[in-house]
């Protein structure tokens, strides 16, 4: 079974403080590309140097609710590491397994971010399906 990198943000993030979402996410700057911002942020977050070629998109998702009227696009990035975490972004950083993130969130959804469980269970039916 696949693990995923989780972060628990930090309790002074002004969204979604204190709860665990994906390993990695942010906003894209002014005249930015998705792709490109995804790459700073995994540095900036969780200290990784890659390429743009080592991420696949695997989702695109428009404006909802869940994720706070944002568009949002879902990469794909299988790494071993190291991992050094921004503490003034996270304060916790988790390797769980998709069986074991579907299970908390059927049983402590409050614990994660909107966001996160919404893409998670888009991503995971992708996942299947294909």
């Amino acid at each position: 079974e696949s693990r995923i990198l989780l972060q628990k943000r930090c309790s002074s993030k002004d969204s979604a403080p204190g709860l665990w979402c994906s390993s990695c996410s942010g906003h894209v700057d002014a005249g930015e590309e998705y792709l490109s911002a995804a790459v700073r942020e995994l540095s900036e977050e969780i200290g990784l140097s890659v390429s743009a070629m080592e991420l696949e998109e695997i989702l695109r998702v428009s404006p909802c609710l869940e994720t706070g009227w944002e568009f949002a696009r879902l990469y794909l990035l299988c790494h071993d590491g190291p991992f050094v975490a921004d503490p003034s972004e996270i304060s916790e950083i988790r390797s769980i397994s998709s069986l074991e993130i579907d299970k908390l969130l059927d049983e402590r959804a409050k614990e994660f971010s909107a966001s996160f469980a919404h893409l998670f269970r888009l991503s995971r039916l992708l996942l299947r399906a294909g």
